[in-house]
């Protein structure tokens, strides 16, 4: 597969893989409510790599609006990179943001013109082709800038990756659930036979007739040829007739949807099929201003059909900070949370954790509290940014909109320079990190010490405590493999051997 080349990829590619780990402080004078929920304030690169062990292959839905790199510089970010700079602090980043996805899971980068292009190949790197989903075009606002010489513009777009396209259900653009019909043949497919059965209802303008053999009936383009004669009594079917025609459907489908009531004869003389279950249509690549009803609509309302009501636009995004907060212009190029409602919507379930590691003003955590309101759902969010804001207006406008959320800074590293425990980890962090250093997977939540889990057939186990056989014979019991951490070991060789134990010391083992 062809890969991007710059200065200095060499360095990013490796990035991911050496960053230290790092403890998360809590400030609880800065959270609000008691919620699974969490910002986080730091450098999003460190956060992330301090939060895989807890959450790596958790997370279904991450949205990220990124620095675009348009060669401004904003009173909230800094958007003038170097064209490589800009690929050097993207890389790692999504490397990292693609180990906390769900095997169903998808990442929504919202972008522009300017770095599209390469943002689409650095992906196809990193999540691999296969897992390209699409690339949504987002009409943004109803009118560009007016002092533009070259062309006005008025999208942009948004690159999805799955993490794997053999679980991955798609983007859920539409469910109906209202009653419909639906031919049972079509032009475009092969011709063949097929026996009508008996008993299926009539809607012909006569309750008593008989179709002849060899007539050609049906709408349009929708024929039939009636190989058999056909009897109607009383609104019914009375036989099985031969029918030839370019059928949608094999035979045992149309009998399962007969003895279904679904299958009824049409005043038109052809074969429709009664459709009641609820139906999924996928997410369309266009996502307008102006919805498939007409309307556009600036805040976010639940429907079933995300193409109603239009997708919001910068305007709409302005207007809501403005709204909480009270004055205007609050941040720059924030997103209308109607859109990010809707992204989430198209991809998660009820119970699903959404992760945005460039957080801005908050608008994914205002669009999960909005989502959550409206169809009783309970999903989580992390938010990650570095700057002062995160505070002032991310953490402050999640706080307006109803948000509880526990608030954390990037701490101090898991180790120290000289490569001993850092005194401030707690038993908790230490067991996450081991955990995942050991599985490469995130802990579970209801864990509890000294018994850390069991992966692949093996107990991992944390002491606080030297290893004795005393405390050997308190632990919970595990036939199989037993791989104990702790500081130090006073059984002898052949008693680790028999009670197949193997003795990790901390903290250079992990």
């Amino acid at each position: 597969m062809p890969e991007l080349q710059w200065e200095g990829k060499r360095d990013a590619v490796n990035v991911a893989k050496n960053i230290p780990a790092h403890l998360l402080e809590f400030d609880s004078a800065s959270s609000f409510g008691d919620a699974e929920n969490l910002i986080v304030q730091g450098d999003n690169l460190l956060v992330m790599k301090a939060l895989l062990p807890r959450y790596k292959n958790r997370v279904r839905c991450i949205y990220i609006d990124p620095p675009y790199n348009t060669h401004s510089a904003f009173e909230h970010y800094n958007d003038n990179f170097e064209h490589s700079a800009w690929l050097n602090l993207m890389y790692p980043r999504l490397e990292l943001l693609r180990e906390f996805l769900s095997d169903d899971g998808a990442i929504f980068i919202s972008i522009d013109d300017g770095e599209v292009h390469y943002l689409k190949v650095i992906c196809d790197e990193i999540f691999g082709r296969k897992n390209f989903v699409a690339q949504l075009v987002w009409e943004k606002k109803k009118k560009g800038a007016f002092l533009s010489k070259t062309v006005t513009n008025v999208k942009e777009y948004i690159l999805v990756y799955c993490q794997a396209m053999d679980s991955f259900g798609g983007l859920i653009g539409e469910v109906n659930r209202s009653p419909e019909t639906y031919p049972c043949v079509k032009t475009t497919n092969p011709r063949g036979v097929r026996i009508i059965p008996r008993e299926i209802p009539s809607r012909f303008k006569e309750k008593n007739y008989r179709i002849a053999a060899n007539t050609r009936a049906g709408d349009g383009n929708l024929e039939m040829i009636f190989l058999d004669e056909a009897i109607i009594e009383n609104g019914i079917l009375q036989n099985n007739p031969r029918v030839e025609s370019n059928w949608i459907y094999q035979q045992s489908l149309l009998d399962e949807y007969a003895s279904r009531g679904e299958l009824f004869i049409t005043s038109g003389l052809n074969l429709r099929r009664m459709v009641s279950t609820p139906r999924i249509k996928m997410l369309k690549d266009l996502l307008l201003r102006v919805g498939n009803d007409g309307k556009s609509e600036s805040v976010f309302t639940y429907d079933e059909n995300l193409n109603h009501g239009g997708w919001g636009t910068n305007e709409d995004a302005n207007e809501e900070l403005h709204k909480i907060f009270g004055k205007q212009y609050v941040f720059e190029f924030s997103k209308p949370s109607r859109l990010i409602a809707k992204l989430i919507q198209s991809i998660t379930d009820k119970n699903s954790i959404v992760l945005d590691a460039f957080a801005g003003s908050g608008t994914t955590a205002h669009a999960v509290i909005n989502l959550n309101a409206s169809d009783g759902g309970e999903r989580k969010f992390i938010l990650i940014e570095e700057k002062e804001y995160c505070k002032t207006i991310t953490a402050e406008r999640v706080k307006r909109v109803g948000g509880n959320f526990k608030f954390a800074r990037l701490g101090e590293k898991l180790f120290t320079t000289d490569g001993t425990i850092n005194p401030r980890v707690t038993a908790e962090d230490l067991a996450a990190h081991i955990w995942f250093t050991r599985t490469g997977t995130a802990l579970a939540e209801n864990f509890s010490l000294p018994l850390i889990g069991i992966h692949t057939g093996s107990a991992i186990y944390l002491l606080e405590n030297i290893l004795t056989r005393e405390i050997f014979n308190e632990l919970p019991i595990f036939d199989g493999q037993k791989i104990i951490y702790g500081v130090a070991c006073r059984l002898s060789e052949d008693f680790l051997h028999d009670n197949k134990i193997i003795f990790k010391h901390l903290p250079k083992k992990i």
